[in-house]
C-alpha cells in the first residue's frame, strides 16, 4: 500500500547514517541528538539552486482474500500480490523550485475462485503499466534551518497498463480478456518534507486537486472491440491517497 512506501529504504539509509554519525561521536562530546541537530543549523541549504533531488520507492502487497465483495463479483478465495516502483529525480533551477521526473512501474496479479453473475469462476489475471509524471516543485521552508518545509508539486502524468485475464467456468468455456488503458493526469499535490537524518528526508504528499482522463479497450474472446473513455475532476482531501516517501538531497 502506499502507506507504507519507502520503509524498506528508509531503515537502509537510516542504519548508513546511524553509522556514520557514530564514528564522529567517537572523536565528540556531543550526544547524538547535539549532533544532528547541529547539522542542520551549520549552513543547511537543501533548496538552493543547482542541489539534486533523488527518491525511491517501493511497495508491496501480498492479500489472501476470502468470501470478499470486489465491485460486481465475489471472491470465494484467492490470491492477490501486487508491487509498485517509483523512482524520482529532480534539479533546483532556482531556489526553492525545482524541476523534476517521476518513473513509476506496477504489477497486479490474481489467482482464485469468484462469483460472477451467479457461477463459480476459477479467475487468472495480471495487469503491468508504467506512468511518467514531469513535475514543477515549489518549497516553502517553515523553520529557519529549513529541516521542516511545505511544498506543493503540479504535474502532467501520462501512464497505460494492459490487462489479461481468463475465467474457466468449465473445461468448454472458458472466457480470455485483453484490455488496454491509457490515462492523463493533471494534478496539484501538497506535502511535507521533513529531514530526518542529514540529507535524507520523508516526506508525506496528498492529492488534492487534479483532472484525470481514462481511455480504456476491451476485447474478448477475439470479438469485437469495445472502449470506454472516462473524465474526471476531483477536489478533496482524502487520506487514503496520503504518501509517505523517502528522499535525498545532495
Amino acid at each position: 500500500m502506499r502507506v507504507y512506501k519507502f520503509i524498506v529504504c528508509f531503515f537502509l539509509f537510516a542504519h548508513v547514517s546511524w553509522s556514520q554519525t557514530n564514528e564522529t561521536q567517537k572523536d565528540s562530546a556531543f550526544t547524538p541528538y547535539e549532533l544532528l541537530t547541529s547539522y542542520y543549523n551549520n549552513n543547511f541549504k537543501p533548496f538552493k539552486k543547482k542541489s539534486i533531488y533523488i527518491g525511491l520507492g517501493l511497495s508491496l502487497e501480498d492479500r489472501q482474500l476470502e468470501n470478499t465483495d470486489i465491485l460486481v463479483e465475489t471472491i470465494l478465495d484467492g490470491d492477490r500480490t501486487k508491487f509498485d516502483l517509483d523512482f524520482k529525480g529532480g534539479y533546483f533551477i532556482h531556489d526553492y523550485a525545482m524541476v523534476g521526473l517521476n518513473i513509476n512501474y506496477f504489477q497486479n496479479k490474481f489467482t482464485g475462485r469468484t462469483i460472477k453473475d451467479g457461477d463459480s469462476i476459477q479467475s487468472n489475471a495480471i495487469s503491468r503499466g508504467f506512468a511518467i509524471t514531469p513535475t514543477f516543485r515549489s518549497v516553502v521552508p517553515l523553520t529557519a534551518n529549513e529541516r521542516l518545509s511545505f511544498f506543493t508539486d503540479i504535474g502532467l502524468t501520462f501512464g497505460g497498463s494492459s490487462t489479461v485475464s481468463r475465467d474457466v467456468k468449465n473445461i468448454d468455456e472458458i472466457d480470455k480478456t485483453y484490455a488496454k488503458n491509457f490515462n492523463f493526469r493533471a494534478g496539484i499535490s501538497p506535502g511535507v518534507i521533513f529531514f530526518a537524518m542529514e540529507n535524507f528526508a520523508l516526506e508525506i504528499q496528498l492529492d488534492v486537486l487534479g483532472y484525470e482522463l481514462n481511455t480504456s479497450t476491451k476485447t474478448t474472446n477475439g470479438g469485437d472491440e469495445s472502449k470506454t473513455i472516462r473524465q474526471n475532476i476531483d477536489f478533496n482531501i482524502e487520506l487514503l491517497s496520503l504518501k509517505l516517501g523517502l528522499s535525498y538531497y545532495l
